[in-house]
């Protein structure tokens, strides 16, 4: 669990299903190769590494802007790099305290490590990220009851720690293909591996101005994919891994656009526009406040 005592659900909880409803990767929760994480979450960590790679190739001018943020693309795939090798540190069990799970304090430790590390050439950091998601995985993967590690946000389960790893690569990444105009490696399947962190995270990033004085329930539903609850009152935010009982309101939302929003990096209106969330239910009108409701970390 995060930091707090809030609920976490594991990684194996939402494996990806086919349309038959049978869980992917060889019809069932088959656990990675070393033993531990289940299948697809290893090689969805190893493919995204190597898709980041893939996007980086040959790209000469690191100095470039990226979309929407401070960074150039060299401190973008610097910091990727960085954090690459903090979440393995975490899961061999090295202690690697980095601010206190506040975004200013995350933020802080974000600037003080890219002024600590001078490399911003896209060729050492593409290998550096893969290193570093591989021994992270690797190390997950290797001993399935380890104890929690001390991310950032808290002590974390270790499965959701390798959802963490993959989420965080999967919003750095698509920065980095905008930057340099490559196509994004987000997919339906790798936001599913990417759920149980960010269930376990909602009720830390909650805005508690945003969610004071509402009382509601709601259904989170993945177009083609898996559903979960959301329930508010007096300020509370509890998540569970199976949908709301007779929810205020029901949001069906494409599953790379949930991942976006979640990471702050889609106008949940221009995704409205788009055709790519549909409200409904008795209160369909809570479905455009709902991301409000939370600070993207």
């Amino acid at each position: 669990m995060i930091a707090g005592g809030l609920w976490c659900a594991r990684a194996s909880d939402w494996v990806p299903r086919d349309r038959t409803g049978v869980t992917g990767v060889d019809q069932a929760a088959r656990q990675d190769v070393h033993g531990a994480l289940p299948a697809g979450l290893g090689q969805a960590i190893r493919q995204t590494a190597a898709d980041i790679t893939a996007v980086l190739d040959g790209v000469a001018d690191t100095d470039a802007a990226v979309p929407g943020s401070l960074w150039t693309v060299g401190e973008a795939a610097a910091h990727l790099a960085l954090a690459n090798e903090l979440m393995a540190d975490l899961a061999v069990g090295r202690d690697r305290p980095y601010g206190n799970g506040t975004p200013q304090s995350l933020a802080a430790a974000n600037a003080e490590s890219l002024a600590a590390f001078a490399e911003r050439r896209a060729a050492p950091l593409a290998a550096m990220i893969t290193e570093q998601a591989e021994r992270c995985a690797d190390a997950l993967a290797a001993a399935a009851d380890g104890p929690a590690p001390v991310t950032p946000l808290g002590p974390m389960d270790r499965s959701v720690l390798a959802s963490y790893l993959l989420t965080h690569m999967l919003g750095h990444g698509y920065d980095l293909a905008r930057a340099v105009r490559r196509p994004h490696m987000i997919d339906a399947e790798r936001v599913a591996w990417c759920v149980p962190f960010l269930l376990s995270a909602m009720p830390a990033v909650a805005d508690g101005t945003a969610t004071a004085g509402l009382t509601a329930r709601y259904t989170i539903r993945l177009r083609g994919g898996g559903a979960f609850g959301v329930t508010l009152a007096d300020g509370a935010v509890r998540v569970t891994p199976e949908p709301s009982d007779r929810p205020d309101c029901t949001i069906l939302i494409d599953p790379v656009a949930f991942l976006l929003i979640a990471l702050g990096r889609r106008n949940p209106w221009l995704a409205i526009a788009r055709g790519q969330v549909l409200a409904y239910g008795r209160k369909p009108w809570l479905g455009p406040r709902f991301p409000a409701l939370f600070v993207a970390p």
